[in-house]
């Protein structure tokens, strides 16, 4: 039997930057994982990271390739009737911008500033079970990447294994409530190698659907279009993709649609996803083991990354102090943030995807398209809840800040 303070279930996002913040404050953890680091590193997620989230990565000193890679914006286009119309995102928030940074790229900073710590990080397990969640001493056993039975003693364990992991189903039946929604449309996701037709993101409503115009670098381009749910990808041949796109982000200005050799093509469906409470004697959930939401407004990652932070908080304040209030008041203070953000995404949806079988509906959207886009007030409200909000949960640090430009 091996012994941690810290079980931290899962190398996604949520794990991987709880784990920095408890080696920032001197909290033993040992981070597992049941893929290879090949494939955690290698899956494509977009990223958009809200204010608070690239700041919480400078203040772990994960930022060294964000800041020479990402791609910083100061608002964002909505597009509707073939008009455009520019949002100054940091001129109503305070200062507040979006970071263009994606999920992979984050996580490969995060393995690469453990590995350089020489801190417990395991892929390749396999057999996970939870055992003794509700006692004062948990363990987790496990199968280890050369085949050998594990058993792991903890004080807590963090579920950062996403929707589908074995943390939240460890918890008996009958404890957690969960709410969900399916829509009644997904994404369809390309990746194309052309350089972006504008530097921000673009955001349009049409009659045939939502689409989406973002970028992952300077010569990488992403796309979404709103698609039926049970769409054929083989029905999407490139010219398709194109043309559809031409047509649902098409201006009357000049505005022209770079085009170029798709490489990716992907469909995605569309839910909210929460179950309350958060935690169950010494287990705690986070990120998508906890919430799921439609990725419109992009609050999947950042919801993960604000979770982390006020868990990290609460632990470290229980090892330094005893006091469990934190621990304790987990759940329901990272709930307000994901109901509001679930909230924010769903209203968003709603506003950008086209039904049409509701003419109602789509005269409705207009009308709120047209109140956000031109009434100051409005357009504020919509940028802090597209910002996100202010961090909750403090970094704890016991240690120097490690060199980071040491780190491949």
């Amino acid at each position: 039997m091996e012994r941690t303070q810290v079980a931290v279930i899962g190398a996604g996002p949520a794990g991987l930057l709880l784990g920095r913040m408890l080696e920032l404050a001197g909290v033993d953890a040992v981070v597992l994982e049941h893929r290879s680091r090949a494939h955690v590193e290698g899956r494509i997620r977009a990223g958009m990271l809200e204010h608070r989230t690239a700041r919480l990565l400078e203040e772990l000193g994960l930022d060294e390739r964000m800041r020479r890679k990402a791609a910083v914006h100061h608002g964002f286009e909505m597009r509707f009737d073939r008009k455009r119309f520019q949002i100054p995102m940091a001129e109503l928030t305070g200062g507040c911008t979006a970071v263009m940074y994606s999920q992979q790229e984050i996580v490969t900073d995060a393995i690469a500033a453990r590995v350089a710590s020489g801190l417990p990080l395991e892929f390749d397990v396999g057999d996970v079970r939870l055992d003794g969640v509700d006692t004062d001493g948990p363990t987790v056993r496990y199968r280890a990447a050369d085949g050998s039975e594990r058993v792991l003693a903890c004080d807590f364990i963090a579920g950062c294994d996403g929707f589908h992991g074995v943390s939240r189903s460890s918890i008996p039946d009958g404890v957690l409530t969960a709410y969900r929604h399916d829509y009644p449309f997904a994404w369809l996701g390309v990746l194309a190698d052309v350089s972006p037709s504008t530097f921000e993101l673009v955001y349009a409503c049409h009659e045939r659907g939502f689409a989406l115009h973002s970028m992952r670098s300077s010569d990488v381009s992403r796309f979404y279009l709103q698609v039926a749910p049970d769409e054929d990808l083989g029905a999407w041949s490139d010219e398709r993709i194109w043309a559809e796109l031409r047509l649902r982000l098409g201006t009357d200005d000049g505005w022209t649609l770079a085009e170029g050799a798709v490489t990716q093509k992907s469909i995605t469906a569309m839910r909210s996803f929460v179950v309350e409470p958060m935690q169950y004697g010494r287990l705690f959930l986070a990120g998508d083991a906890a919430h799921i939401v439609p990725p419109t407004a992009a609050k999947g990652l950042n919801l993960a990354a604000a979770d982390v932070r006020l868990l990290a908080d609460a632990l470290c304040t229980w090892y330094e102090s005893g006091d469990r209030s934190a621990l304790d008041a987990y759940s329901d203070d990272a709930l307000r943030g994901v109901w509001r953000a679930q909230q924010f995404s769903r209203s968003m949806t709603a506003l950008l995807h086209h039904d049409p079988a509701s003419p109602m509906e789509w005269r409705l959207q207009h009308a709120e398209l047209q109140h956000v886009c031109t009434s100051e007030a409005a357009m504020k409200d919509f940028c802090e809840n597209y910002v996100g909000l202010p961090p909750a949960g403090r970094i704890h640090r016991s240690t120097p800040l490690p060199d980071t430009k040491a780190i491949p």
